[in-house]
């Protein structure tokens, strides 16, 4: 018989153990209260102020998760428990929340924002949002299988992350429903760009892992002052412009910044650098 005391000890190391595996489903969780969030639009069609305001909270939903989606696998490796059960974990919460969620707000937001009244004016926003559904799945399959077969990180990632890309359709959201709705040039092409987002997932374009670059700040002077501007910028554009503009171009920009370095390194117009422009492969190149 086991003494009380190896009990106990058993008993805590699972719950320690099960903490990543929670982070994780709340992730997932977050996701899931994104799309219910967003399918309440459909009670506000007369509102396009109410509508702004459903949209805003589930985009905020969205990146909400990412902090679980963060902390989800810092905490396994710090507590030494990492496995492929979480990996596997991990992506399906993440093909909730970075996949399913914003196509579902993007195709909602499309549909009652712009008045889309026939199937026919619908159907083109659901085939683009399908796209970006397809290759948020396909990427996080390939996530799945590089991480079995190489087990190590990379500072880089090949094609733009899927948490990168619901924050770029989320960032243009959220400023839109701080403006009210007003801008309906975003809301005609966001679609489109979702489409585009997706493609960018399963290519071969690098992509920095920002996480592991705000770490390594610390450790770089470069890194540490491009920082403290960026946080000076958004504190100014915060008070005297917009809260959020500052975000909504920096989020975008990472994500433009991708195919246009790339395609400049590939013609030989500019040599990479790690902090700036991630290195190309031979077999990118």
């Amino acid at each position: 018989m086991k003494k009380k005391s190896e009990m106990l000890a058993e008993s805590r190391l699972r719950v320690i153990r099960s903490i990543p595996n929670f982070l994780t489903i709340c992730n997932s969780l977050c996701g899931f209260v994104a799309i219910l969030i967003t399918l309440q639009a459909y009670h506000l069609s007369g509102s396009l102020a109410e509508q702004s305001f459903i949209f805003c909270w589930s985009a905020c939903m969205i990146l909400f998760a990412m902090v679980f989606d963060a902390f989800d696998g810092f905490t396994a490796r710090l507590l030494n428990v990492a496995s492929m059960h979480g990996i596997q974990m991990d992506s399906l919460s993440d093909m909730v929340t970075f996949g399913v969620a914003p196509a579902t707000l993007v195709a909602i937001m499309a549909h009652n924002m712009r008045e889309l009244s026939s199937l026919r004016q619908f159907i083109p926003v659901c085939f683009l949002c399908a796209v970006y559904l397809g290759c948020a799945a396909l990427r996080l399959a390939t996530y799945n299988v590089h991480a079995i077969v190489e087990k190590k990180s990379s500072e880089t990632f090949s094609g733009l992350p899927s948490p990168g890309a619901a924050a770029a359709i989320c960032s243009l959201v959220i400023y839109t429903a701080y403006n009210h709705g007003e801008m309906k040039l975003i809301i005609r092409s966001l679609p489109v760009y979702a489409a585009f987002l997706g493609i960018l997932m399963v290519s071969n374009v690098p992509y920095m892992h920002f996480a592991k670059w705000l770490v390594s700040t610390r450790r770089n002077k470069k890194r540490l002052i491009c920082l403290l501007l960026i946080v000076v910028a958004w504190a100014v554009t915060a008070v005297f412009v917009n809260p959020f503009i500052t975000p909504v171009v920096l989020i975008n920009a990472y994500v433009i910044w991708g195919p246009l370095s790339y395609m400049a390194v590939k013609l030989g117009m500019i040599k990479p650098h790690r902090d700036i422009i991630p290195e190309i492969s031979e077999k990118d190149r």
